[in-house]
């Protein structure tokens, strides 16, 4: 994801990057991510992040309850931030991010 990380920078802020590519690791990729949040009822939601029409917004607890306590406990530590913290600055930066790394409305095969 190294390749993402200027890029991603410039559009959620240096400090989420890592916090980000932590979520993208852990489900071993952004397809990973795009079906978790598909297997949770938020299909929808993480499509219009992908594709390139506006993207639908995310609640901090929808965030929370998809990536779950464990792995908001360990973005937290790293980040610095609460877990209720994170949860609401991922509301915001979640989108943004699947919307930039998918410009061309697709899920890159990685």
């Amino acid at each position: 994801m190294g390749l993402f990380d200027g890029v991603l920078g410039g559009v959620i802020g240096a400090g989420m990057v890592s916090v980000v590519n932590g979520i993208i690791e852990k489900h071993g990729g952004l397809q990973g991510v795009v079906s978790e949040f598909e297997n949770n009822g938020l299909g929808g939601t993480v499509r219009s992040w992908v594709g390139t029409g506006p993207n639908q917004s995310i609640s901090p607890d929808d965030v929370h309850r998809v990536l779950g306590p464990e792995l908001m406990q360990q973005l937290s530590e790293k980040s610095g931030l609460s877990v209720q913290d994170l949860a609401q600055k991922l509301s915001h930066v979640l989108p943004q991010a699947v919307d930039t790394l998918t410009p061309q409305g697709v899920v890159p095969k990685a």
